[in-house]
């Protein structure tokens, strides 16, 4: 017979400023479709909205922000 014991082990999440941030803009304008694509600067990803409705009239777009995440276990003292 095998016996397992399992324990806590406290984590944290954290964003990882070397993945950066990836912006990403989609006109939902039923039947549209178009989007920005992946922009590494938000300022870029609005200038597609506004250039998008100048050009189209479409007023709704859905914004993506996508991060990195870095999970790391906590250090805890050994017991004595």
């Amino acid at each position: 017979m095998t016996r397992s014991a399992m324990r806590h082990v406290p984590h944290t999440i954290r964003h990882e400023p070397e993945g950066g941030v990836t912006y990403e803009t989609f006109c939902v304008t039923v039947g549209c479709g178009e989007e920005s694509g992946p922009q590494e600067e938000q300022e870029t990803a609005q200038d597609w909205c506004l250039r998008h409705t100048g050009r189209t009239g479409h007023d709704l777009f859905r914004r993506v922000f996508t991060d990195y995440a870095r999970v790391t276990r906590e250090q805890r003292a050994p017991a004595r």
